[in-house]
């Protein structure tokens, strides 16, 4: 017999198996998301460990993020100011236990994401109002 947790962990599995590059970046800014307000909650509990913990998991998805940029359009080269900056607000906020900073981070990954999740919609709507005419 299954049980529940394998059941959700063969389903997350299966969705980043399946995504597209476009939702895969979507998937990462929400882990990044997910990650920075765990720290912050661990920051309040004063638990090192955990935030320490769940800020490098952070920034190992900006790094990641970093790395898969196509570095031949401008606007790469820009976001990779941005995730460099985040990253070191991080260490920041790391070192100086800082939410305030963390908040920061969470809402330029906020930003991000929701500008990302536009972007997969209007191209979605662009491809299926594209197939209509064929």
């Amino acid at each position: 017999m299954v049980t529940h947790n394998a059941a959700y962990n063969a389903y997350q599995q299966n969705s980043v198996t399946t995504a597209s590059p476009g939702e895969l970046t979507l998937m990462l800014y929400n882990g990044c998301i997910k990650f920075l307000l765990k720290s912050k909650k661990a920051i309040e509990e004063n638990n090192i460990v955990e935030k320490n913990t769940n800020i490098q998991k952070a920034q190992n998805i900006i790094i990641e993020l970093m790395v898969t940029l196509k570095l031949d359009e401008e606007v790469a080269k820009q976001m990779l100011s941005l995730y460099d900056y985040m990253n070191r607000r991080l260490i920041e906020a790391n070192i100086k236990n800082d939410t305030e900073i963390i908040d920061e981070v969470i809402g330029l990954s906020t930003e991000f994401r929701d500008t990302w999740k536009q972007v997969i919609q209007i191209t979605r709507q662009q491809q299926y109002g594209n197939m209509q005419q064929i």
